[in-house]
């Protein structure tokens, strides 16, 4: 008797990078909107994430659509960090994009045409629609598939509700969504007719004594009342920027796959947010005011700041999330000076949320969450090391530092990284303030040096 070989099965998990920021989950509130001292990956900061926290009420709320923060401090104070905690508060629905101030001066068209893509990728838009679909319990399914192998099958499907019950005939494609979903006598089914999808709403409460076709997250419904053929309203939501591209002539719906939409005409913008407000006082769509964070804000020009200026005015506009670390600078593109490099008449329009720098405690506190974000021990003496070499040099140097002595501590077969691990990385890679001293201790060797006490080496 020949065995039969059971295919190996494997679970598909999805891969998740560890980033910067990836230990982030929200801003860590309370109801009250006040700040837990450590809470949802982020420490400290506690006035900065107040004032975050009424923000992000108010673009829940939908009323603060138009406006603009901007979020200043020194490098390493968390800017970023506040407004990826914003993100992950709105939740899946509400639009947020996210881009550095260099970025739209190395895409392939006009910058304001790249910053009204920005802008139209972060507003929502919810479509309902109304669509057929038919609903009930699964009283049996009979497939039968030809004696030969080859041909077509057919089937049919019984659904009942309260009230009635009816035998439906199936098709190929119907057979193969059944059994893809593994459907079967007892759950509760939707069939959208427009589409044929199936969606499982459960089992019947009658089955529940089938202990075999249980399962450990198995959810009883009541069978469905009325009819078998119901109408039910469908919510999609899509950005206008989608909307835009799918409307456009020269690209298509194909552009969204490929990345490259080219410019959009202002006409087709234009026709689009007026069908989109004659949807919204039918009561057919509603818009979603996202987020729109535009980190290093100090790198647009004067032509980029007149553009969000006259942008933030409209009425389809999203609010509006600017980080920099820059003091008083020079506006790209002209020789005038402005607080963090932002021209006067943009920065009276902004709330502004200033950061501060970490305490010791803190900077301990965020370090032990990038150690379990980067699954690496740390013993207590190694853990104090790093602390004070995070405030003698940088946060970011001594974050740095722990996945290279985890490394190190690997190598030589240790569980836990030591006081040791943490001078030899030390040691190997320097910070900022060591790398300086370096270079003026060697500047004349370099080339093209341009010190007053080195020589002018032109060679």
């Amino acid at each position: 008797m020949a065995s039969t070989k059971v295919p190996e099965v494997r679970d598909i998990t999805r891969i998740e990078r560890i980033g910067a920021h990836s230990h982030i989950r929200g801003l860590g509130l309370d109801d009250a909107l006040e700040p837990r001292q450590v809470s949802q990956g982020m420490v400290g900061q506690l006035a900065s994430r107040r004032a975050a926290g009424v923000i992000l009420e108010m673009i829940k709320d939908g009323h603060i659509a138009g406006r603009a923060v901007l979020i200043a401090g020194q490098p390493g104070t968390g800017k970023t960090a506040i407004a990826m905690g914003i993100a992950q508060s709105l939740g899946p629905d509400t639009p947020f994009t996210a881009l550095a101030g260099s970025e739209i001066f190395s895409l392939e068209m006009s910058k304001t045409e790249s910053l009204s893509q920005a802008f139209r990728k972060a507003i929502g838009v919810r479509i309902k629609e109304e669509t057929e679909i038919i609903e009930g319990e699964v009283v049996e399914i009979q497939i039968d598939r030809p004696a030969t192998g080859t041909g077509a099958k057919v089937g049919k499907l019984t659904l009942k509700t309260t009230e009635m019950e009816t035998i439906y005939d199936l098709g190929n494609k119907m057979i193969d969504s059944l059994s893809k979903d593994k459907v079967q006598a007892g759950d509760v089914i939707t069939i959208d007719k427009a589409t044929g999808k199936i969606s499982k709403l459960g089992r019947s409460f009658t089955r529940a004594r089938d202990y075999d076709a249980m399962g450990a997250q198995t959810q009883f419904v009541q069978c469905p009342e009325g009819e078998l053929q119901k109408r039910k309203e469908v919510v999609h939501t899509v950005s206008l920027h989608e909307i835009d591209v799918i409307n456009s002539r020269t690209q298509g719906f194909l552009a969204l796959f490929s990345g490259d939409t080219g410019e959009i005409k202002s006409e087709v913008r234009e026709q689009i947010n007026a069908k989109v407000c004659e949807w919204r006082e039918e009561g057919k769509a509603e818009i979603i005011p996202g987020v729109l964070f535009i980190d290093e804000v100090h790198m647009l020009d004067m032509e980029c700041f007149s553009y969000l200026n006259r942008a933030l005015e409209t009425d389809l506009s999203p609010v509006l999330i600017m980080a920099t670390n820059r003091g008083i600078t020079r506006i790209r593109g002209t020789n005038y000076q402005s607080p963090h490099g932002i021209p006067i008449d943009l920065l009276d329009r902004l709330l502004i949320i200033a950061t501060s720098p970490y305490t010791e405690k803190e900077t301990r506190q965020i370090l032990k969450i990038r150690c379990e974000e980067e699954d690496v021990e740390l013993s207590d003496e190694a853990h104090t090391v790093l602390t004070r070499i995070g405030m003698e040099t940088s946060l970011r140097y001594a974050i740095q530092l722990i996945s290279t002595a985890g490394l190190v501590c690997r190598k030589r077969k240790g569980t836990e990284v030591q006081v040791e691990d943490i001078k030899r990385v030390y040691s190997l890679f320097l910070d900022e303030a060591r790398s300086s001293q370096y270079m003026k201790e060697y500047q004349d060797s370099f080339l093209f040096n341009e010190t007053p006490t080195g020589s002018m080496d032109t060679s």
